[in-house]
């Protein structure tokens, strides 16, 4: 029954590849590997096991979600990833997003406000075989140059402005990839730093929970 069960996976998590991130125009080889090998269903609530792979969103509790599939695999792919970098995440959720950073760089270093979701990020991870990325609970907009500086940074989750307190911690040239706007509805940009100043491009509408903290929303 287990290996009947790990058998379905395997075949949903490749049909995710070829139908959700390949026919969508995901073309990043280091991406498709590490979502096509990472077990995307340890990352999600037991009860909803059977939707990991679907091409939608999923709530993982404490008003959060996992992305589908291919939001992931965007965001990661505008990275622009190698195997020496070092990435910072805002919002760890559950963890899945690290872990597929985490596939195509050196080391992830991973914040979320919920203590109960980084704990639960911190054992997905382990169980799902991740060892270069780590967890912190804190607010992440007040990040601190401890592990800085970093070659990309990445917001899973809306911030109301322009995250321009990354900006000091990203090298010359570093990538930061965000949706910025209002709570509903926000856009999703690419920022380059170059001498401490953000060059913006947009990559289109997305929808995120927001951002609480000292430079996010206030908390309703």
């Amino acid at each position: 029954m287990v290996d009947r069960r790990r058998e379905r996976e395997d075949v949903s998590r490749r049909e995710m590849v070829r139908h959700q991130l390949k026919a969508r125009g995901i073309r990043s080889p280091a991406v498709l590997e590490a979502m096509g090998s990472l077990p995307r269903h340890v990352f999600v609530p037991s009860h909803l096991r059977d939707a990991a792979y679907h091409d939608r969103p999923l709530p993982i509790g404490h008003n959060a979600t996992i992305s589908q599939p291919y939001i992931v695999a965007y965001m990661s792919e505008l990275l622009s990833l190698s195997k020496t970098d070092r990435v910072f995440e805002l919002g760890t959720g559950s963890g899945y997003q690290a872990a597929v950073i985490a596939s195509c760089a050196k080391e992830v270093f991973s914040v979320e406000r919920v203590p109960e979701l980084a704990a639960l990020a911190r054992q997905n991870l382990l169980t799902a075989g991740v060892t270069n990325a780590r967890v912190f609970s804190c607010d992440a907009t007040t990040i601190t140059g401890k592990y800085a500086p970093y070659d990309a940074a990445i917001l899973t989750a809306a911030s109301p402005v322009l995250p321009t307190y990354l900006y000091p911690f990203v090298r010359d040239g570093g990538r930061i990839v965000a949706p910025v706007g209002e709570r509903q509805t926000q856009e999703l940009v690419l920022i380059t730093v170059e001498e401490g100043r953000g060059r913006v491009e947009s990559r289109g509408g997305v929808r995120f929970v927001p951002v609480i903290g000292r430079h996010g929303f206030v908390q309703e």
